[in-house]
């Protein structure tokens, strides 16, 4: 599903390469997870693959079922079906959080949305993700905790429906039982949708003791050192990142 081929990405109007001839395929229906210490690119990645002004391809490529999306515009990749799950998501003041989802699925879908319908959809979205059904009508994210802002990510995740997902360090500011909330809710839209992919961006292997991953890859340097399963996740909490190269694991995977 999602090919990248390569890749030298940095800030744009910068010399300096955060990430250099990195290589990373997604197929359908697979758990991808990229650790790496701070600095590193990892959010950069999910920045260029989702198409961030501010970041620019130096060389390489980002393939989505076999087409390149280094053309299109920030909401021609999510049209194609790309989620970014932010770590630190946007206020919006005066925009509603209902105009917001029903706007942005209306953009999605092309169709007009019936606004009976929608809320009653979003009011039990919101009780599946653990939101107050009265933040359905307040500013996007205003006012909201860290880790409302995360739960209101995942609720947006599951209003847009999209097939390659990336979520950029999720984790941070949710409290346990908030962690297993948004993760139930991923667990349950990957069993709905078996051909949607998951890319998750973290420091710590905690929210892999929910979601599963099919692999995991370390980030240093700018491109991928080692990949592995679950069991090199662990490994990197135990001995950090300066050990890496005594951990077990393949070099790339491409």
């Amino acid at each position: 599903m999602l090919e990248i081929k390569n890749l030298t990405g940095s800030i744009i109007n910068n010399d300096y390469a955060i990430l250099e001839n990195l290589s990373l395929t997604i197929p359908n229906g697979e758990v991808h997870v990229i650790m790496g210490p701070n600095g590193t690119g990892k959010s950069t990645l999910a920045k260029l693959i989702m198409g961030h002004y501010m970041y620019e391809v130096n060389s390489g490529d980002i393939l989505l079922d076999g087409e390149s999306i280094l053309h299109l515009s920030v909401d021609e990749r999510a049209k194609k079906g790309i989620f970014l799950c932010m770590q630190d998501p946007t206020v919006i003041e005066g925009v509603s959080n209902s105009e917001f989802l029903r706007t942005a699925r209306s953009s999605i879908t092309s169709e007009k949305v019936n606004l009976y319908s929608f809320i009653k959809d979003m009011e039990s979205g919101m009780k599946e993700v653990g939101l107050d059904s009265n933040m359905l009508h307040r500013s996007l994210n205003q006012g909201f905790s860290g880790g409302e802002k995360k739960k209101n990510e995942i609720l947006q995740m599951k209003v847009l429906k999209p097939k390659m997902i990336i979520l950029d360090e999720l984790d941070s500011g949710l409290d346990v039982d908030s962690l297993k909330i948004v993760c139930d809710n991923i667990n349950q839209y990957m069993m709905d949708n078996k051909d949607a992919s998951l890319l998750i961006i973290t420091h710590y292997p905690r929210i892999l003791e929910y979601i599963k991953p099919d692999y995991v890859h370390i980030l240093k340097d700018g491109h991928i050192q080692k990949t592995g399963d679950i069991q090199l996740a662990f490994d990197i909490e135990k001995s950090g990142y300066s050990g890496i190269n005594d951990i077990a694991g393949d070099e790339s995977h491409e």
